[in-house]
């Protein structure tokens, strides 16, 4: 038998290496897992009892961690577990959705001058750091999930970086039940929570501080 010359082996390892990969496509291609995407949306309505402020005001991407900022639903069955949702995933990183809900609802408030995100070329006399402590749904050893947003928040003057005022806003909305798509509608309810409760003491803070340099008694 005639030796088998080496151009002949390496078009035979060539067009066994194209079987493989086309075998395997064919394995992945019947395995596609079908991804549904969440994009909550909270229209937020200005508590009557806003004031109105004078200033201008930034803010800044919210910090978190960086694996609590994709795009996948976090859930944690247990307080020792963490895990994401199996085809389901947020339109937006958290982060991006915490400052739209912020920034849209001091803009619809109606109630201050000028809100940006900070680098937009605002000339902004405060500017609000936040950072996201927790955007998950947390089952707390009960049968169905909460919706849990927790943000701290500090409010600086632009002028010389001095913290004006501090606080924790924690938002927990329960779902309606275990259902990816119930957790998602909970997590609207809960952005719209965090929305108000950090746009309303923004207003106020600034509007005492505005007014006489103090801050308003909480």
């Amino acid at each position: 038998m005639n030796p088998v010359s080496a151009p002949s082996r390496a078009a035979r390892a060539s067009a066994l290496a194209l079987a493989a990969l086309l075998s395997a496509c064919s394995i992945l291609g019947s395995e596609k897992t079908t991804f549904t995407v969440y994009a909550p949306n909270p229209r937020v309505a200005a508590d009557p009892t806003w004031p109105v402020v004078r200033s201008q005001l930034a803010i800044t991407t919210p910090d978190t961690a960086r694996e609590a900022d994709g795009l996948r639903i976090v859930v944690r069955p247990t307080p020792l577990e963490w895990q994401v949702y199996k085809g389901a995933s947020w339109a937006k990183r958290p982060t991006d959705m915490v400052t739209d809900v912020v920034l849209r609802t001091l803009e619809d408030s109606g109630r201050i001058p000028a809100v940006a995100r900070q680098g937009t070329g605002i000339a902004a006399d405060y500017k609000l750091v936040l950072d996201l402590r927790r955007f998950e749904s947390d089952y707390a050893g009960a049968a169905v999930p909460n919706a849990t947003i927790e943000v701290s928040a500090k409010l600086l003057h632009a002028n010389d970086q001095s913290v004006i005022a501090s606080r924790v806003f924690r938002h927990a909305e329960p779902a309606a039940s275990a259902a990816v798509a119930d957790v998602a509608a909970a997590f609207e309810r809960a952005l719209g929570g965090i929305g108000h409760g950090i746009s309303g003491w923004v207003l106020v803070t600034a509007a005492a501080h505005d007014r006489d340099g103090h801050l308003p008694t909480r």
